[in-house]
Protein backbone atom coordinates (compact mmCIF):
# COMPACT_ATOMS: atom_id res chain seq x y z
CA UNK A 1 0.00 0.00 0.00
CA UNK A 2 1.32 3.34 -1.23
CA UNK A 3 2.04 5.54 1.62
CA UNK A 4 -0.26 9.09 1.79
CA UNK A 5 1.07 12.42 2.38
CA UNK A 6 -0.32 15.56 2.58
CA UNK A 7 0.94 18.82 1.22
CA UNK A 8 0.32 21.67 3.00
CA UNK A 9 1.51 25.10 1.56
CA UNK A 10 0.02 28.75 0.49
CA UNK A 11 1.66 28.48 -2.54
CA UNK A 12 -0.22 26.55 -5.92
CA UNK A 13 3.05 26.36 -7.42
CA UNK A 14 4.66 24.79 -4.59
CA UNK A 15 2.08 22.07 -3.80
CA UNK A 16 2.31 20.97 -7.00
CA UNK A 17 5.88 20.76 -7.66
CA UNK A 18 5.88 18.65 -4.60
CA UNK A 19 2.93 16.70 -5.11
CA UNK A 20 4.52 15.39 -8.74
CA UNK A 21 7.79 14.63 -7.00
CA UNK A 22 5.89 12.52 -4.49
CA UNK A 23 3.94 10.94 -7.15
CA UNK A 24 5.92 10.03 -8.81
CA UNK A 25 7.50 7.57 -6.75
CA UNK A 26 5.05 4.70 -6.87
CA UNK A 27 5.41 3.62 -3.24
CA UNK A 28 3.91 7.31 -2.57
CA UNK A 29 0.25 8.85 -3.02
CA UNK A 30 -0.31 12.46 -2.25
CA UNK A 31 -4.02 12.22 -1.04
CA UNK A 32 -4.98 16.10 -0.81
CA UNK A 33 -3.32 19.04 -0.05
CA UNK A 34 -4.02 22.44 2.47
CA UNK A 35 -3.20 26.02 1.72
CA UNK A 36 -2.66 26.75 5.49
CA UNK A 37 -2.26 25.84 8.69
CA UNK A 38 -5.82 25.12 9.81
CA UNK A 39 -6.49 23.78 6.23
CA UNK A 40 -4.52 20.95 7.20
CA UNK A 41 -5.21 20.50 10.87
CA UNK A 42 -8.62 19.79 9.53
CA UNK A 43 -7.74 17.73 6.66
CA UNK A 44 -5.79 15.44 8.79
CA UNK A 45 -8.63 14.32 10.70
CA UNK A 46 -10.33 13.36 7.70
CA UNK A 47 -7.85 12.36 5.27
CA UNK A 48 -5.43 10.31 8.10
CA UNK A 49 -2.13 10.65 6.21
CA UNK A 50 0.39 9.25 6.92
CA UNK A 51 3.36 11.84 6.11
CA UNK A 52 2.72 15.26 6.10
CA UNK A 53 4.98 18.18 4.38
CA UNK A 54 4.24 21.39 5.80
CA UNK A 55 5.49 24.66 4.75
CA UNK A 56 6.21 27.71 8.03
CA UNK A 57 5.12 31.03 6.52
CA UNK A 58 1.76 30.75 6.13
CA UNK A 59 -1.74 32.89 6.13
CA UNK A 60 -4.23 32.15 8.99
CA UNK A 61 -2.28 29.48 10.69
CA UNK A 62 1.19 29.42 10.42
CA UNK A 63 3.31 25.76 10.26
CA UNK A 64 4.13 25.95 13.82
CA UNK A 65 0.85 26.61 15.29
CA UNK A 66 -0.35 23.74 12.89
CA UNK A 67 2.35 21.11 14.02
CA UNK A 68 1.19 21.69 17.39
CA UNK A 69 -2.18 21.09 16.72
CA UNK A 70 -2.12 18.01 14.75
CA UNK A 71 0.32 16.64 17.40
CA UNK A 72 -2.84 17.00 19.55
CA UNK A 73 -5.41 15.73 17.45
CA UNK A 74 -3.52 12.71 15.26
CA UNK A 75 -0.03 12.80 15.59
CA UNK A 76 1.47 12.31 12.20
CA UNK A 77 4.61 12.52 10.96
CA UNK A 78 5.77 15.91 9.44
CA UNK A 79 8.66 17.14 7.23
CA UNK A 80 8.99 21.05 7.42
CA UNK A 81 10.24 23.41 4.53
CA UNK A 82 12.37 26.27 5.39
CA UNK A 83 13.91 29.17 4.31
CA UNK A 84 18.03 28.76 4.65
CA UNK A 85 18.12 32.15 6.55
CA UNK A 86 18.67 32.46 9.98
CA UNK A 87 14.87 33.52 10.98
CA UNK A 88 14.12 30.49 8.92
CA UNK A 89 16.50 28.45 10.92
CA UNK A 90 14.98 29.42 14.06
CA UNK A 91 11.25 29.00 12.87
CA UNK A 92 12.49 26.01 12.16
CA UNK A 93 13.70 24.41 15.15
CA UNK A 94 10.70 25.63 17.16
CA UNK A 95 8.43 23.46 14.45
CA UNK A 96 10.73 20.48 15.43
CA UNK A 97 9.86 21.70 19.14
CA UNK A 98 6.63 21.42 18.32
CA UNK A 99 7.16 18.01 17.41
CA UNK A 100 7.69 18.06 13.72
CA UNK A 101 10.22 15.35 12.66
CA UNK A 102 12.48 16.33 9.73
CA UNK A 103 13.16 19.36 7.76
CA UNK A 104 14.17 20.11 4.02
CA UNK A 105 15.33 23.48 2.36
CA UNK A 106 12.46 25.33 0.22
CA UNK A 107 14.59 25.87 -2.34
CA UNK A 108 15.40 22.21 -4.17
CA UNK A 109 18.84 23.08 -5.61
CA UNK A 110 20.20 23.81 -1.68
CA UNK A 111 19.59 20.22 -0.77
CA UNK A 112 21.17 18.83 -4.12
CA UNK A 113 23.71 18.92 -6.86
CA UNK A 114 21.12 18.30 -9.17
CA UNK A 115 17.18 17.76 -10.01
CA UNK A 116 17.67 14.11 -10.03
CA UNK A 117 19.31 14.03 -6.70
CA UNK A 118 17.17 16.64 -4.93
CA UNK A 119 13.77 14.44 -5.99
CA UNK A 120 15.16 11.27 -4.68
CA UNK A 121 16.28 12.92 -1.42
CA UNK A 122 12.53 14.88 -1.07
CA UNK A 123 11.08 10.94 -2.28
CA UNK A 124 13.51 9.26 0.47
CA UNK A 125 12.59 11.14 3.08
CA UNK A 126 9.23 10.94 3.04
CA UNK A 127 9.42 7.15 2.41
CA UNK A 128 11.83 7.43 5.70
CA UNK A 129 9.59 9.05 7.79
CA UNK A 130 6.57 6.83 7.14
CA UNK A 131 8.08 4.41 9.14
CA UNK A 132 8.27 6.61 12.52
CA UNK A 133 4.05 6.48 12.35
CA UNK A 134 3.51 3.05 13.82
CA UNK A 135 5.07 4.33 16.63
CA UNK A 136 3.52 7.53 16.85
CA UNK A 137 0.28 6.35 16.79
CA UNK A 138 1.07 2.88 18.73
CA UNK A 139 -2.21 3.06 21.63
CA UNK A 140 -0.86 4.10 24.78
CA UNK A 141 -0.75 1.03 27.45
CA UNK A 142 -3.32 1.20 30.17
CA UNK A 143 -2.83 2.57 33.45
CA UNK A 144 -3.49 -0.82 35.25
CA UNK A 145 0.21 -1.92 33.10
CA UNK A 146 2.55 -0.15 34.10
CA UNK A 147 5.69 -0.47 32.58
CA UNK A 148 8.38 -1.54 34.46
CA UNK A 149 11.93 0.32 34.21
CA UNK A 150 13.64 -2.32 32.89
CA UNK A 151 11.51 -3.01 29.46
CA UNK A 152 13.48 -1.02 27.16
CA UNK A 153 15.07 -2.95 24.67
CA UNK A 154 19.42 -3.40 24.61
CA UNK A 155 21.70 -5.04 23.08
CA UNK A 156 22.95 -8.50 23.93
CA UNK A 157 26.26 -7.15 24.44
CA UNK A 158 25.20 -4.58 26.73
CA UNK A 159 23.18 -7.04 28.90
CA UNK A 160 26.53 -8.92 29.31
CA UNK A 161 28.92 -5.19 30.03
CA UNK A 162 25.50 -4.35 32.78
CA UNK A 163 24.78 -7.53 34.39
CA UNK A 164 21.44 -7.63 33.94
CA UNK A 165 20.55 -10.57 35.61
CA UNK A 166 16.56 -9.88 35.11
CA UNK A 167 16.61 -9.58 31.21
CA UNK A 168 14.38 -11.48 29.40
CA UNK A 169 15.12 -11.87 25.43
CA UNK A 170 12.78 -11.26 23.45
CA UNK A 171 13.14 -10.98 19.34
CA UNK A 172 12.32 -8.00 17.30
CA UNK A 173 12.81 -6.44 13.78
CA UNK A 174 16.40 -5.83 13.96
CA UNK A 175 18.70 -8.32 16.05
CA UNK A 176 17.18 -12.00 16.77
CA UNK A 177 18.03 -11.56 20.61
CA UNK A 178 17.58 -8.31 22.45
CA UNK A 179 17.30 -8.12 26.54
CA UNK A 180 16.10 -5.32 28.63
CA UNK A 181 17.43 -2.08 29.76
CA UNK A 182 18.56 -2.53 33.46
CA UNK A 183 16.51 -0.74 36.22
CA UNK A 184 19.88 1.08 37.47
CA UNK A 185 23.08 1.05 34.80
CA UNK A 186 26.19 0.46 36.05
CA UNK A 187 29.36 2.45 35.28
CA UNK A 188 32.21 0.67 33.59
CA UNK A 189 35.09 2.10 34.97
CA UNK A 190 36.50 3.28 32.42
CA UNK A 191 38.44 6.65 32.28
CA UNK A 192 37.47 9.93 29.64
CA UNK A 193 38.55 12.69 28.05
CA UNK A 194 35.70 13.36 25.45
CA UNK A 195 32.37 12.93 24.77
CA UNK A 196 31.20 12.97 21.17
CA UNK A 197 27.92 12.26 18.99
CA UNK A 198 26.71 12.12 15.71
CA UNK A 199 23.38 12.47 14.32
CA UNK A 200 21.54 13.62 11.79
CA UNK A 201 17.01 13.11 11.35
CA UNK A 202 16.30 13.46 14.34
CA UNK A 203 19.22 14.84 16.28
CA UNK A 204 18.09 18.14 17.30
CA UNK A 205 15.54 17.48 19.63
CA UNK A 206 17.44 13.90 20.75
CA UNK A 207 20.53 16.32 21.30
CA UNK A 208 18.44 18.98 23.27
CA UNK A 209 17.25 16.29 25.36
CA UNK A 210 20.27 15.09 26.28
CA UNK A 211 22.59 18.23 26.70
CA UNK A 212 19.78 19.86 28.38
CA UNK A 213 20.65 17.33 31.39
CA UNK A 214 24.34 17.83 31.59
CA UNK A 215 25.42 19.66 34.72
CA UNK A 216 27.33 22.71 34.47
CA UNK A 217 30.32 20.93 35.66
CA UNK A 218 30.41 17.97 33.58
CA UNK A 219 34.24 16.92 33.36
CA UNK A 220 35.02 16.94 29.35
CA UNK A 221 34.30 18.36 26.42
CA UNK A 222 32.31 17.29 24.25
CA UNK A 223 32.07 17.21 20.35
CA UNK A 224 28.70 17.65 18.19
CA UNK A 225 27.86 16.60 14.51
CA UNK A 226 24.92 16.94 13.32
CA UNK A 227 23.78 16.86 9.82
CA UNK A 228 22.74 20.80 9.32
CA UNK A 229 22.61 23.48 6.43
CA UNK A 230 24.96 26.70 7.31
CA UNK A 231 22.93 28.84 7.92
CA UNK A 232 21.27 26.48 10.78
CA UNK A 233 23.95 25.11 13.02
CA UNK A 234 25.06 29.02 14.27
CA UNK A 235 21.14 29.14 15.30
CA UNK A 236 20.93 26.13 16.65
CA UNK A 237 24.23 26.08 19.17
CA UNK A 238 22.69 29.39 20.53
CA UNK A 239 19.64 27.63 21.22
CA UNK A 240 21.16 24.99 22.93
CA UNK A 241 23.72 27.25 25.00
CA UNK A 242 20.26 29.21 26.19
CA UNK A 243 18.80 26.08 27.09
CA UNK A 244 21.73 24.05 28.73
CA UNK A 245 23.73 24.26 31.99
CA UNK A 246 26.74 23.22 29.75
CA UNK A 247 28.25 25.91 27.28
CA UNK A 248 27.36 25.48 23.73
CA UNK A 249 29.01 26.94 20.46
CA UNK A 250 29.34 26.67 17.11
CA UNK A 251 32.81 25.06 16.71
CA UNK A 252 35.31 27.92 15.20
CA UNK A 253 38.87 26.95 13.91
CA UNK A 254 41.31 27.05 16.47
CA UNK A 255 38.65 26.75 19.46
CA UNK A 256 40.27 24.94 23.04
CA UNK A 257 38.92 21.92 23.97
CA UNK A 258 37.62 22.80 27.57
CA UNK A 259 35.58 20.58 29.70
CA UNK A 260 31.96 21.60 30.02
CA UNK A 261 31.81 23.05 26.85
CA UNK A 262 30.02 21.28 23.27
CA UNK A 263 31.35 22.13 19.96
CA UNK A 264 28.79 21.89 17.58
CA UNK A 265 30.49 21.20 13.75
CA UNK A 266 29.71 24.38 11.41
CA UNK A 267 27.50 23.31 8.68
CA UNK A 268 29.43 22.99 5.14
CA UNK A 269 32.01 22.50 7.30
CA UNK A 270 34.14 19.47 8.53
CA UNK A 271 35.07 19.26 12.21
CA UNK A 272 38.65 17.67 13.23
CA UNK A 273 40.08 16.86 16.04
CA UNK A 274 43.94 17.89 16.58
CA UNK A 275 46.90 18.18 19.15
CA UNK A 276 46.89 15.80 22.31
CA UNK A 277 44.85 14.79 25.49
CA UNK A 278 45.12 18.18 27.87
CA UNK A 279 46.30 20.35 25.21
CA UNK A 280 44.07 19.33 21.96
CA UNK A 281 41.89 22.12 19.50
CA UNK A 282 39.42 22.13 16.63
CA UNK A 283 40.38 22.63 13.17
CA UNK A 284 37.39 23.34 10.99
CA UNK A 285 38.32 22.81 7.15
CA UNK A 286 36.47 23.07 3.70
CA UNK A 287 33.58 20.61 3.78
CA UNK A 288 35.07 19.08 0.20
CA UNK A 289 33.14 18.46 -3.02
CA UNK A 290 33.71 14.82 -2.73
CA UNK A 291 32.30 14.14 0.39
CA UNK A 292 28.46 13.25 1.01
CA UNK A 293 28.29 14.68 4.74
CA UNK A 294 29.48 18.51 5.27
CA UNK A 295 29.73 18.05 8.51
CA UNK A 296 30.71 14.58 8.71
CA UNK A 297 30.87 12.22 11.57
CA UNK A 298 33.25 9.77 10.52
CA UNK A 299 35.58 12.83 10.07
CA UNK A 300 35.37 13.61 13.64
CA UNK A 301 35.35 10.76 15.01
CA UNK A 302 38.18 9.59 12.89
CA UNK A 303 40.37 12.58 14.77
CA UNK A 304 38.85 12.23 17.98
CA UNK A 305 40.58 8.30 18.12
CA UNK A 306 43.94 9.50 16.52
CA UNK A 307 44.22 11.75 19.77
CA UNK A 308 42.29 10.65 21.97
CA UNK A 309 42.61 6.89 21.66
CA UNK A 310 40.64 4.84 24.59
CA UNK A 311 39.52 8.10 26.53
CA UNK A 312 36.64 9.03 23.89
CA UNK A 313 32.75 8.13 24.92
CA UNK A 314 30.94 8.57 21.61
CA UNK A 315 27.52 8.04 20.53
CA UNK A 316 25.70 7.48 17.36
CA UNK A 317 21.96 8.85 17.50
CA UNK A 318 18.86 8.62 15.04
CA UNK A 319 19.72 9.64 11.69
CA UNK A 320 19.44 8.26 8.03
CA UNK A 321 22.78 6.52 6.27
CA UNK A 322 25.53 5.30 7.86
CA UNK A 323 27.54 8.51 8.57
CA UNK A 324 29.70 7.73 11.43
CA UNK A 325 30.36 3.58 11.38
CA UNK A 326 33.75 4.20 10.12
CA UNK A 327 34.32 6.43 12.65
CA UNK A 328 33.32 4.55 15.40
CA UNK A 329 35.33 1.60 14.16
CA UNK A 330 38.20 3.24 14.49
CA UNK A 331 37.13 4.54 17.83
CA UNK A 332 36.64 1.40 19.01
CA UNK A 333 39.35 -0.20 17.62
CA UNK A 334 41.51 1.81 19.82
CA UNK A 335 39.69 1.15 22.67
CA UNK A 336 36.72 3.74 22.83
CA UNK A 337 33.11 3.67 24.07
CA UNK A 338 30.06 3.53 21.44
CA UNK A 339 27.14 3.72 22.14
CA UNK A 340 23.92 4.07 19.85
CA UNK A 341 20.20 5.36 20.18
CA UNK A 342 17.51 2.41 20.45
CA UNK A 343 15.19 1.67 17.13
CA UNK A 344 12.10 2.53 19.08
CA UNK A 345 13.20 5.95 20.19
CA UNK A 346 14.86 7.07 16.88
CA UNK A 347 13.02 8.86 13.97
CA UNK A 348 15.23 7.26 11.79
CA UNK A 349 17.36 3.92 12.73
CA UNK A 350 19.76 4.46 10.20
CA UNK A 351 23.24 5.67 11.34
CA UNK A 352 22.81 3.70 15.05
CA UNK A 353 21.42 0.46 13.01
CA UNK A 354 24.47 0.92 10.99
CA UNK A 355 27.57 0.57 13.77
CA UNK A 356 24.67 -1.80 15.97
CA UNK A 357 24.60 -4.47 13.05
CA UNK A 358 28.38 -4.19 12.79
CA UNK A 359 29.28 -4.91 16.01
CA UNK A 360 30.53 -1.93 17.01
CA UNK A 361 28.20 -0.39 19.91
CA UNK A 362 28.18 -1.86 23.02
CA UNK A 363 24.28 -0.54 23.83
CA UNK A 364 21.61 0.16 22.24
CA UNK A 365 20.24 3.00 24.64
CA UNK A 366 16.76 4.60 24.73
CA UNK A 367 16.80 8.32 23.90
CA UNK A 368 15.27 8.87 27.07
CA UNK A 369 17.76 7.46 29.38
CA UNK A 370 21.14 8.48 27.76
CA UNK A 371 21.86 11.29 29.60
CA UNK A 372 20.97 9.00 32.77
CA UNK A 373 23.58 6.25 31.29
CA UNK A 374 26.58 9.07 30.42
CA UNK A 375 26.09 10.70 33.98
CA UNK A 376 26.27 7.16 35.94
CA UNK A 377 29.64 6.16 33.14
CA UNK A 378 31.36 9.70 34.05
CA UNK A 379 30.75 9.37 37.60
CA UNK A 380 28.01 12.16 37.89
CA UNK A 381 25.44 9.76 39.73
Amino acid sequence: MAVKVLVVDDSSFFRRRVSEIINADPRLEVIGDAVNGKDAVEKVRTLKPDVITMDIEMPVMDGITAVREIMKVSPTPILMFSSLTHEGARATLDALDAGALDFLPKKFEDIARNKDEAVALLQKRVGELARKRLFMRAPARPASTPVAPASRPLSTATATRTQASTATPAPTRSAPVRASVPARFKSSGKTYQLMAIGTSTGGPVALQKILTQLPANFPYPIVLVQHMPATFTAAFAARLNNLCKISVKEAEDGDVLRPGTAYLAPGGKQMMVEGRPGNSRLRIIDGGDRMNYKPCVDVTFGSAAKVFHDKVLSMILTGMGADGRDGSRMLKSAGSTIWAQDEESCVVYGMPQAVAKAGISSEDLPLDRIAERILIEVGLA
